[in-house]
């Protein structure tokens, strides 16, 4: 009975050393892949944006956002170390949960901006008349 007791606790401390709760281990080259393709996802958008390379500003804005959201998802998997294994998925339950509070966020904020610019002054536009410019102090 002794010799069953000291096998398991040998095996219980060998199960503490390996990943069996779906975090990738930690390795230098890991932290290194993860660097070079957040520098890469951040210099490819800035040329792009810097270069004039794509004239149309609603596909150069979708562009840049699709690399964003690549982006995040390097971070998480590189350096957060997030996937579905991890913790019992409960951190991906929790990952989706505030990707959803920041959808909500993000486009009631960019709807309200958009109605409260267009609703606010009817009649009245941004730019300034040549006649109206001469009659200011």
């Amino acid at each position: 009975m002794s010799a069953h007791i000291e096998s398991h606790d040998h095996h219980d401390a060998h199960d503490h050393h390996e990943h069996d709760d779906g975090h990738a281990p930690s390795t230098l080259k890991g932290y290194m892949m993860g660097f070079f393709l957040a520098v890469v996802l951040t210099a490819i958008p800035f040329w792009l944006v810097m270069g004039k390379v794509i004239p149309n500003s609603q596909t150069l804005a979708v562009v840049i956002l699709t690399f964003a959201a690549i982006q995040i998802v390097v971070h998480m998997v590189y350096f957060l170390h997030m996937n579905t294994k991890a913790e019992g998925g409960w951190s991906m339950l929790a990952l989706i949960f505030t990707l959803v509070m920041v959808v909500i966020t993000l486009s009631g904020s960019i709807w309200v901006m958009y109605h409260m610019n267009s609703n606010m002054m009817p009649g009245m536009s941004h730019e300034m008349t040549e006649q109206q410019a001469k009659n200011l102090p």
